[in-house]
């Protein structure tokens, strides 16, 4: 396992790819918490704040699905990126427009198909660079990164609320977040890391490890059969 850490977080591009992960926390915990009393701020009833969270999770249905079956079929690295730059498109538009219930429904809609897609892309990408030996504790580190996103991203929407008596910083740091996610996702390379036998051999799963190496052929004499063993006496 240790061996698995060290060969993860030696890996530049591992590195990247939980950078990236600690925006989409921060994102989308910010606008789960604070997103009605935004709404509300800006003079829209409870009742949009609510329609809006409701339409981010049906939409979340499909922009997974949707992810998933994009990322069979071009570079994750481009997904992810595509993923966190619009996502930050989406909240200057938002914040730039004058309140209403349409411009809010919206802005779930886009946040809905935006909101866990970046989860299969993310896998995939540990999968494919390291194997699925380890997957579930270096794809749980990557998920660490997205939780210490979401608790800041809730934790700095409530402080600076309290302190500035608006939102605006927060959103403006979720923009920050996702451009610089966007660049820091596109020169992740998607291979699997090289590694030496000792590495190569700890990483299968226990059941590739009880499939012993392939047998060693040998060449077979011209019209023997490899079943006898010709004596002479």
């Amino acid at each position: 396992m240790t061996q698995a850490l060290a060969e993860a977080f030696g890996h530049r591009s591992y590195v990247l790819l939980v950078l990236g992960f600690f925006t989409c926390g921060f994102q989308l915990a910010f606008i789960t918490v604070h997103l009605p009393a935004y709404l509300m701020d800006r003079g829209l009833s409870a009742d949009v704040g609510a329609w809006t969270v409701a339409v981010i999770g049906l939409f979340n249905i499909f922009g997974c699905l949707l992810a998933g079956w994009l990322g069979e079929r071009m570079p994750k690295r481009y997904i992810l990126a595509a993923i966190y730059f619009i996502r930050a498109l989406a909240v200057v538009a938002f914040i730039g427009l004058p309140a209403s219930p349409a411009a809010a429904i919206a802005f779930g809609a886009v946040s809905g198909l935006l909101w866990l897609s970046s989860v299969p892309p993310t896998s995939g990408l540990v999968a494919v660079m390291f194997g699925t030996r380890w997957l579930a504790m270096l794809y749980g580190f990557a998920f660490f990164s997205h939780q210490v996103g979401g608790f800041l991203g809730v934790w700095l929407g409530g402080i600076l609320f309290e302190r500035t008596g608006s939102y605006d910083i927060v959103w403006w740091l979720s923009v920050c977040f996702g451009i610089a996610s966007a660049v820091i996702n596109l020169p992740i390379v998607e291979q699997p890391v090289p590694r030496s036998a000792p590495l190569l051999t700890a990483a299968r799963t226990p059941a590739e490890s009880k499939i012993g190496p392939p047998a060693t052929s040998r060449p077979i004499e011209r019209g023997i059969s490899p079943s006898f063993t010709l004596t002479t006496h």
